[in-house]
């Protein structure tokens, strides 16, 4: 479509509510246009208010999903359907430490060198993914996450120097989507955007949450806005009472089991039911966490007690909790009895390979690996100890364990395990023989450099907690990974064999 110059602006005033001072001139067909533009943006004009109301106060002409009610009042239009497009306002932008790099590089390209963020206190940077090693090319990613941090005096940079003892640095904290969560960053209702897929994983506070790349986000800096096109959304309702063998992530194995890893492309995943209600705020966000192992564009669990509890530490800005009507259209509904499913694993090397483990208890493991978003918070830990002080005996294989923030870590060596008698996690660890509690990062899960904690360094058998299990996640492109929840990660430790945790439980 070619634009002259008038009718450019009255585009970018219509659909952004803003246009730039300067244009790109490959826009610019009308001849009678022969001033030379520049290519830069060089400033914006305030966005002009839109008149219409928020969803959640204006009048809609039809019922909504929560996912279309939060993008409709994100984008100040009473209602939004599946495959419209919409400008919506960003509550929260987080970055990474290997996508900072790119996504400052882009904004300053774009936007000029001396050009500033739309809002210093609505961006997170959080270096997490290659933190704990020698390679100075990571050591760099931090450095220029850094430089621009302090250029742009954001608010939220949870910084990393001293790498020798994690410790020592207050504002470090580790894994970018347990962080959010701990710090107060995930609200109901809002819309959070981050420059990795797992930022999935806050719709289990009932808010928009999704991954995005270097350039949405570099053009998020600029101007706070997004266009996103409005997802269908796909209802999974899961029903009885959770048996005490499953965890969160045997749940969503089962889901990407069954629907396939495209089953949910550029859907909605929104998890409803008994057992859904039951579940804390950590279990929540595994299941959130793995949607876009289904291809989901996000995954949502709507605010409720569980949710209202955890935040009351957490964040003093307000929030709207918002909830699908009850009349709203979804694409699909899936149906699940959570009382009669078992222990399950995905298989290398897909995750949606799925298997029950009892099945795969010929498999023999060369090592054992809890940690990730997905795996390292607090109470996966604390479901791992429950199965090594139940075994009673010490792991046949090397396991790892790897924190996902500061706070984990801090629980792993101060909290008590049930049933106990008083010993921590740290303990129950220490006399089954796994590895001390490592430096809490993403760590192996991504694979990283050569040196990183965990990775796969040869063709080896990892049962592990983590999310993905494509040839070289891990490392080694001939190692194989068995995804798991902590349960049978700890079961299968204790046995060097892929073991059903009833085995111990």
């Amino acid at each position: 479509m070619a634009f002259n110059c008038s009718s450019f602006i009255t585009y970018k005033k219509n659909q952004l509510g803003y246009f730039p001072s300067s244009f790109p001139s490959s826009f610019i067909t009308d001849k009678k246009c022969k001033k030379i533009i520049s290519k830069k943006i060089v400033s914006l004009v305030s966005p002009k208010k839109n008149k219409l109301k928020p969803s959640t106060t204006g009048s809609s002409k039809s019922p909504m999903t929560a996912t279309e009610k939060m993008l409709a009042r994100a984008s100040e239009k009473c209602e939004v359907k599946p495959g419209q497009n919409a400008w919506v306002n960003v509550d929260v932008l987080m970055i990474n430490d290997i996508t900072c790099p790119g996504v400052s590089g882009i904004f300053k390209k774009e936007f000029g060198n001396i050009a500033k963020v739309w809002d210093r206190e609505k961006i997170v940077v959080i270096p997490d993914h290659y933190i704990f090693t020698n390679d100075e090319r990571a050591h760099r990613n931090v450095d220029i996450a850094r430089d621009f941090c302090m250029e742009q005096d954001i608010k939220y940079f949870y910084d990393i120097q001293d790498r020798s003892n994690f410790r020592v640095n207050p504002d470090y904290k580790g894994v970018c989507h347990v962080a959010l969560a701990q710090e107060g960053h995930c609200r109901p209702g809002e819309v959070l955007l981050g420059t990795d897929s797992h930022t999935t994983s806050a719709g289990a506070f009932g808010q928009f949450a999704t991954g995005i790349g270097n350039t949405d986000a570099a053009f998020i800096l600029g101007t706070g806005k997004i266009l996103l096109k409005v997802p269908p959304t796909l209802r999974f309702v899961l029903d009885g009472e959770m048996p005490n063998y499953l965890l969160a992530k045997d749940l969503i194995l089962n889901i990407i089991g069954e629907i396939s890893m495209s089953g949910a492309t550029y859907k909605t995943m929104e998890f409803v039911g008994t057992t859904i209600e039951s579940l804390s705020m950590e279990e929540r966000m595994t299941l959130c966490n793995m949607v876009v192992e289904a291809g989901g564009k996000n995954g949502i669990v709507a605010a409720d007690r569980i949710t209202f509890k955890y935040l009351e530490d957490k964040t003093s800005t307000p929030y709207e909790p918002i909830f699908s009507d009850e009349k709203a259209r979804f694409q699909a509904q899936y149906r699940f009895d959570v009382s009669k499913m078992e222990p399950l694993v995905a298989k290398p090397h897909s995750p949606d390979n799925r298997a029950l483990a009892r099945e795969c208890n010929n498999v023999k493991i060369d090592r054992v690996y809890i940690g990730s978003c997905t795996g390292g918070k607090t109470e996966d830990f604390m479901a791992a100890a429950k199965v090594f002080l139940a075994g009673g005996n010490t792991v046949k294989v090397p396991t790892f364990l790897v924190p996902a923030t500061q706070k984990v870590w801090m629980d792993i060596y101060t909290l008590e395990v049930p049933g106990s008698g008083g010993k921590t996690c740290s303990k129950i660890f220490e006399e089954a023989g796994c590895d001390p509690p490592a430096s809490p990062s993403c760590a192996a899960c991504m694979g990283g450099p050569r040196d990183t904690y965990g990775r796969l360094n040869e063709p080896k058998v990892c049962v592990s907690t983590t999310n993905r299990n494509f040839p070289g996640r891990m490392g080694h492109i001939e190692g194989q990974v068995y995804l798991a929840s902590p349960y049978t990660a700890a079961a299968s430790a204790l046995t060097g064999f892929v073991t059903d945790p009833r085995k111990f439980l």
